[in-house]
């Protein structure tokens, strides 16, 4: 299995990675639903990630600088969980605590989804390293109580994670068309305090529409739903909605977040490699994982 731009799960030395990076192919599976085509998204976004591989100390002009800012290679790829598709109970333990031993050695998790469930597990293991807020960026606010007799599959991660004492608040930034979202949840995401951002809103005032409402100096959980951004740019998804956020809006959405206050883990799920054109969704993956790196390497 390819690693992410070549890493190694381990840096010389012995010195303590900022990062690691870790794969989940699957969460919280609907019953009777097949998740196994989002579990192609980890190794298809390391296989894409090869390109830049002997380019990691190459200026990058998304981050005004090398990846690593000057300094050495600070980042792991420790592969992929042994989750099994159906077992979900058993997933969300081996995510939640795989998150938690990353934390507690003082490291930045990268998660490599997987549906849209896993973020309710990697969220759950920042309880005790609260309060944080949570950056989505999504079509959907993903705020369903239940669905499909599930209170843990992927419309539902914005409304577990409200019930978790550890967040602080959220911003819900790319919302757009429909999704499984009725006047209740609309309702329920409201009464919490969470904050809609719509893509329309982004594309007319630009992404401090989102930002100005983090915290300034708050520890920010990102969640990224791959079909927050346009079809245009990011095809591979199970749910292609048009009028979705650029590219550039989402690495200053990144960037934005690590400089008004600090990355504390970031997740990348719902890429869906078999409706992928060309490569071009993992291509695009990819670099918004870089962006993350570099933002976060580039915190104090």
């Amino acid at each position: 299995m390819a690693s992410f731009l070549g890493f190694s799960d381990h840096l010389p030395d012995g010195r303590a990675p900022r990062v690691v990076i870790f794969g989940a192919g699957h969460g919280s599976t609907y019953q009777g639903q097949n998740s196994a085509g989002h579990a192609l998204a980890p190794d298809a976004i390391r296989q894409a990630s090869l390109e830049d591989r002997e380019l990691v100390g190459h200026w990058d002009f998304d981050l005004g600088g090398p990846l690593f800012n000057g300094g050495p290679v600070s980042c792991i790829d420790a592969g992929n969980l042994p989750v099994v598709m159906g077992d979900d109970q058993a997933n969300r333990s081996l995510i939640e605590r795989t998150t938690r031993d990353i934390l507690a050695a003082g490291a930045a998790p990268v998660l490599l989804g997987g549906d849209d469930s896993i973020p309710i597990p990697f969220l759950s293991a920042f309880d005790e390293h609260g309060p944080v807020w949570v950056l989505q960026i999504d079509a959907h606010i993903d705020w369903r109580d239940e669905l499909h007799g599930s209170r843990h599959g992927y419309s539902s991660p914005m409304r577990r994670a409200s019930e978790m004492p550890h967040v602080a608040g959220m911003v819900q930034v790319g919302l757009r068309s429909v999704g499984s979202a009725r006047r209740e949840e609309i309702e329920a995401a409201q009464a919490y305090g969470s904050h809609f951002v719509t893509a329309r809103q982004i594309h007319a005032e630009g992404v401090e529409a989102a930002l100005k409402l983090i915290p300034e100096g708050a520890n920010v959980v990102i969640t990224l739903d791959c079909d927050g951004l346009d079809p245009a740019v990011m095809p591979g998804v199970a749910a292609r909605t048009p009028g979705g956020l650029s590219y550039t809006q989402v690495i200053d959405l990144i960037a934005g977040a690590g400089k008004r206050g600090r990355i504390v883990g970031f997740d990348l799920v719902e890429l869906y490699p078999p409706a992928d054109i060309d490569g071009i969704s993992a291509l695009t993956a990819a670099r918004l994982v870089v962006n993350a790196i570099g933002s976060i390497i580039r915190q104090e």
